[in-house]
């Protein structure tokens, strides 16, 4: 049901299945648009600024480089304030959007803007799942985390269908970022109808804050609360989360700009391989969390991780449309599986600190994302061949799965 609060002319949203679906907006556009856009729109970025692969790839980094300062803002947000930094991180996703209209920037204001909308997609990821699922009751939280969860695939499909729309009325990337910011402004208003019930007490505004070195000693402490008798464990995990966050990004960067490469004969094939990714992403998650509740988080971990190794060396396997499009459909089915079972495994190790463990893993998938680009434009070379990343990438996800097998020893030995 929806309330009037006072003084306020937009309604207070309390129903959870609503605030559900507006969690999936949330997702949808701090990271099917704040992050993913960019994929879809690459090729014709590219073709529009002549803009070489490594400068893709930089513009790709920088923009995963954001995501880790977001996420490490995240993890020092206080808890009553976890709302208002919700805020004003979608408020920098949509406008980091918008800004991508402007016409004839020079390279140095992309960097900037790209920087920030990772910053704004970290912050929006992290607070919005934990703001959102808070609001699930016990036995509702299972089914609704699926749904909040889904605004990534919806995210990258939306992405995938709006450029294919605009490009086929023969305008270019500016005008789908600009259509896509405008497309998100309404989540402002929908967020704000999910306010918290009451405002921060005066007890809380009369409270001394902290100061910066305080905060640094808090966090010291907190931090060996979390990992204390676990520390390896954790350590495992967190290695194995650097090289899902690499090896899946290779991939997720430049599929559109493989297709368009090694299929020029099909019209927008990358945007339709794109639309694959995302709806596989959308579709696929109810159905890990089903195998885990059968067999366990970290046996369907293992199996994700496997199954995304073999989608980077089909393309190896299979020149064409067939390795390119299962390489789709393989990566859209696993790599939000990944997200979400690594974040509910760390979290459940130390329940009490679960923010502060799903921050430390955010931040380790960020290192791998920041680094994956800029190793494959890398070994591109001249020719702009992606074969030797798609291995590395394979090869990446083979160590993840090795050292989540030996976190999972790791966790019987401490049991035992």
């Amino acid at each position: 049901m929806a309330k009037v609060a006072p003084h306020s002319l937009i309604p207070t949203i309390t129903n959870q299945t609503l605030i559900a679906w507006i969690g999936l907006y949330c997702l949808a556009v701090v990271m099917g648009y704040g992050r993913f856009l960019f994929t879809a729109t690459l090729p014709d970025i590219m073709s529009e600024l002549s803009l070489s692969t490594t400068i893709a790839g930089w513009l790709a980094s920088i923009n995963y480089m954001g995501y880790f300062i977001g996420s490490l803002i995240a993890m020092f947000v206080p808890h009553r304030l976890t709302w208002r930094a919700l805020m004003l991180g979608t408020l920098l996703s949509i406008v980091t959007t918008l800004l991508l209209f402007i016409p004839n920037m020079p390279l140095s204001l992309w960097y900037i803007i790209r920087l920030l909308a990772g910053i704004a997609s970290g912050i929006g990821m992290i607070l919005g799942s934990s703001y959102v699922i808070q609001n699930f009751s016990i036995n509702k939280r299972s089914l609704l985390s699926t749904v909040h969860y889904a605004g990534i695939g919806v995210g990258i499909s939306a992405s995938a269908i709006l450029t294919w729309w605009l490009l086929s009325l023969d305008l270019h990337f500016d005008s789908i970022w600009l259509v896509a910011g405008l497309s998100s402004l309404p989540l402002l208003l929908l967020l704000y109808a999910i306010r918290p019930n009451s405002e921060i007490s005066a007890a809380d505004k009369a409270k001394k804050q902290p100061s910066i070195k305080q905060t640094y000693v808090n966090f010291k402490h907190s931090l060996y609360e979390a990992l204390i008798g676990q520390t390896k464990a954790i350590s495992l995990l967190s290695l194995s989360y650097v090289l899902a966050g690499f090896g899946y990004i290779t991939s997720a960067t430049f599929l559109p700009v493989m297709a368009v490469q090694q299929l020029p004969t099909q019209t927008h094939a990358g945007l339709l391989i794109w639309l694959v990714v995302g709806v596989f992403a959308m579709l696929s998650n109810p159905l890990w969390g089903a195998l885990a509740k059968r067999i366990g988080e970290i046996k369907t971990l293992m199996g994700l991780t496997l199954l995304q190794a073999l989608g980077m060396f089909v393309p190896l396997w299979f020149e064409g449309a067939v390795g390119l499009y299962v390489n789709a459909a393989i990566l859209g089915a696993t790599f939000v599986g990944i997200v979400s079972m690594t974040l509910n495994i760390i979290k459940n190790m130390n329940p009490a600190y679960s923010n502060l463990l799903i921050g430390l893993a955010t931040l380790a998938y960020a290192v791998g994302q920041f680094l994956g680009p800029l190793v494959t434009v890398a070994l591109a070379g001249a020719k702009d061949n992606f074969d030797a990343g798609l291995l590395v990438a394979g090869v990446g996800l083979i160590l993840s799965l090795i050292l989540i097998v030996l976190f999972k020893r790791q966790l019987l030995v401490r049991s035992g």
